[in-house]
């Protein structure tokens, strides 16, 4: 009889296409490459930030969060489109895809994107700490913190891509954070702009952060068979961080709503 450890060893041969023996080389390589284009853009940022006018009427602290944010997006938006097709577009983790069960489900394309994704949330936790509490507080180094584990486990163990992936693509609501503090610091909170962005945030983090999180949490039940698999780090994380994540993500979101508000009726 095929146990689920057999099973698990059969498919990461099957999708991944590389040894277990070669994961630390491949997870360093990801990851520098992931801080490698933290600090690229990060770089650019401090070079083009200055040729806007606002930038230059920043206070030093304020500048260092300008340029931040910056690679903030953009790994935001590589890792939402990075998530959307391996969630929507691919077939690796599609339900009749004969890749056996969903949660032991990998390729080295994923991987290495998991990779670079945590060389961005240890570029970005590190600049957290070092400019603590400038560029956000407590929930944020939870937050980051979540995450890594997350990716770390599922990088190591082959398990549970799908749903970290399913969380990743929350990501997408990020360049409108960003874009509300970029307009704010610009004196642009009267501006249309900023009441385009806020309602735009709202929907957003509505559908991925709130939505798209009730959807996972029903597919974890759905396919609970599956997730009993698990290995026991994995099997503890998928079933404590999205819920620790999406409630986060509600307090958050109550926050926005109010922001949303606020601002609509200013200009009512």
């Amino acid at each position: 009889m095929m146990t689920p450890q057999t099973l698990h060893s059969q498919l990461l041969s099957l999708v991944s296409g590389y040894p277990r023996a070669e994961q630390p080389t491949l997870w360093f390589s990801s990851v520098i490459l992931g801080i490698l284009a933290c600090k690229t853009v990060y770089n650019v940022m401090k070079v083009v930030s200055p040729l806007f006018p606002p930038y230059t009427r920043l206070s030093k602290s304020q500048k260092i969060e300008w340029d931040n944010r910056g690679f903030s997006t953009a790994h935001a938006i590589a890792i939402s489109a990075a998530s959307a097709y391996f969630v929507f577009i691919s077939d690796l983790f599609k339900d009749d895809a004969p890749y056996g069960p969903i949660v032991f489900r990998n390729s080295v394309s994923s991987q290495v994107v998991l990779g670079i994704s945590g060389g961005y949330f240890i570029s970005d936790l590190a600049m957290i700490l070092w400019f603590y509490p400038n560029l956000g507080g407590k929930e944020y180094v939870i937050h980051h913190l979540l995450s890594m584990l997350s990716l770390n486990l599922s990088f190591f163990n082959g398990e549970g891509s799908f749903y970290v992936y399913m969380v990743l693509l929350s990501e997408v609501t990020t360049p409108f954070v960003n874009m509300r503090w970029y307009l704010s610091s610009a004196g642009m909170k009267k501006s249309k702009a900023y009441a385009i962005n806020g309602v735009l945030l709202f929907f957003g983090w509505m559908i991925a952060r709130v939505l798209l999180f009730m959807y996972l949490i029903i597919h974890l039940y759905v396919h609970f068979d599956q997730v009993r698999q698990l290995s026991k780090g994995s099997y503890y994380c998928v079933l404590i961080v999205p819920p620790c994540l999406a409630s986060m993500n509600i307090v958050w979101f109550f926050k926005v709503a109010k922001g949303m508000l606020k601002t609509l009726s200013k200009r009512a």
